[in-house]
């Protein structure tokens, strides 16, 4: 990071599993193809309009505050990542889901690695007063939890997961 100039507020999204759409970051209102909900979570997949992929799917998991997502990037822009997951407040109120994003990812390249991005962020966010020294705690809390459960479970989201009790399937696309 070479400045304050690149900290941004929190991203927020919405989830509106009645109304099938996801309103990005940026106020985009985006059609979603599934949703599902289960007593822990939800899951959601739908197509983008993103240069670099064009299907996202994501399953939130508001008990641990992350959001795993697999971006189905275009052949001229693939990632080494299997999984990149989102450290933040997940919360719902019937079927609307609102995240707050706390800055930290974590990408998971599954059996090898997984690495943790963004922790100068988060910690110029907090100087800045974009966070309080609780949700910047939390934020550290919730990915060093990933961080030890994915790594245990053999850099292992869904292996992770899993061992939680929560099962995890995504798109065969």
């Amino acid at each position: 990071m070479t400045g304050l100039a690149h900290v941004h507020p929190p991203k927020v999204e919405v989830f509106d599993v009645a109304g099938r759409t996801n309103t990005d970051p940026k106020g985009f209102v985006r059609p979603v193809d599934v949703y599902e909900t289960t007593d822990w979570g939800l899951y959601m997949a739908r197509p983008s309009d993103h240069p670099s992929f064009d299907y996202l799917e994501s399953w939130i998991v508001p008990s641990l505050g992350i959001r795993a997502s697999i971006f189905h990037y275009l052949p001229n822009h693939v990632r080494d990542q299997n999984h990149y997951v989102d450290i933040g407040e997940f919360v719902h109120d019937g079927d609307v889901w609102h995240s707050v994003d706390h800055y930290l990812d974590i990408v998971v390249r599954t059996g090898r690695d997984a690495e943790l991005l963004d922790v100068d962020e988060l910690l110029v966010a907090h100087s800045t007063g974009l966070l309080d020294a609780r949700t910047t705690e939390a934020a550290i809390r919730r990915a060093s939890t990933a961080v030890d459960g994915i790594a245990a479970a053999n850099h292992d989201v869904n292996g992770w997961l899993a061992a939680l009790g929560m099962t995890t399937h995504w798109a065969d696309r």
